[in-house]
């Protein structure tokens, strides 16, 4: 008997009772809608959760597929703004020094006026000393430009130092701070004399010592210094800087004080060679 029941129940049986269950209610369908609508109902109640389910899923799908794409957009933007961000940062600097040296180029144009009568061969600055600051430095101008040794050296509206050893592309400048250097200097207004000597422990201060003024001269602060025509190197009338703190000494017969360079002597980088030696007896 079940060997019976479970031949009927077959795929193919199966197959052929739900052909025939399915034409049955297509055409009760067309005279009534009693005999379709449970059927509806149940499909309906067990369709419907899946289909929700899964126009979920899809659009949760979809809106994942666009963020993920969105997402890619806009670090594919960001890349590009950093790369823009970049290169007008590398152009802002170049921009910035370029305005820089422009500055100094004009200040460095002008200084060539100020001394108008002296000859001059600009030079840039390729070496130093190992302080920071430019005590002692090295330029690319040498004897093939026309430099020889004891020329003055001038930058920032004054007097930076003199020319020590020239090679053929190159040449060797010890400045005023460097300790042990000697300058002869007088009052602008006054023409009284003055020594200005480097002093290796001013160095970081900015100043260099000032002395050898009588007792009798009046120094205010800010007083200019040149180079007096006594000098048996430098030029005379070449500035050298500002007078600061000027006192007696304790022998009651000199003063001294401190001098505040015309030039930065932190931050040079281009200088004028004066290409006319003093002349002995000059």
């Amino acid at each position: 008997m079940l060997k019976k029941i479970s031949s009927f129940f077959t795929s193919k049986y199966i197959l052929i009772l739900v052909v025939l269950l399915c034409s049955a209610l297509i055409v009760a369908s067309f005279f009534t809608d009693k005999l379709v609508a449970p059927v509806r109902n149940v499909v309906s109640t067990l369709v419907m959760p899946i289909q929700d389910g899964m126009n979920y899923i899809g659009l949760w799908v979809s809106d994942g597929y666009e963020k993920i794409q969105e997402a890619t957009k806009l670090l594919e933007e960001n890349q590009s703004l950093k790369s823009k961000v970049d290169e007008l940062t590398e152009e802002n600097n170049k921009l910035k020094q370029d305005t820089y040296e422009l500055k100094r180029l004009r200040d460095l144009y002008k200084l060539d006026e100020s001394y108008a009568d002296y000859a001059k061969v600009g030079a840039r600055i390729i070496g130093t000393s190992s302080d920071n600051w430019y005590s002692t430095f090295t330029i690319d101008k040498g004897s093939d430009d026309g430099i020889a040794v004891n020329m003055n050296v001038i930058a920032d509206g004054g007097l930076v130092g003199i020319v020590t050893s020239v090679g053929k592309t190159y040449a060797t400048v010890k400045s005023i701070i460097e300790d042990g250097s000697f300058v002869s200097g007088q009052l602008i207004d006054t023409g009284d004399k003055c020594t200005i000597q480097g002093n290796i422990d001013l160095m970081d201060s900015g100043m260099i010592r000032i002395q050898h003024f009588k007792h009798s001269v009046t120094v205010r602060n800010g007083d200019k210094i040149v180079t007096s025509n006594i000098s048996d190197r430098y030029l005379p009338g070449i500035l050298i800087g500002y007078t600061k703190d000027v006192s007696l000494d304790s022998n009651n017969l000199t003063q001294s004080g401190y001098l505040i360079p015309a030039v930065d002597f932190g931050h040079l980088q281009e200088v004028l060679v004066i290409t006319q030696l003093k002349e002995v007896g000059e």
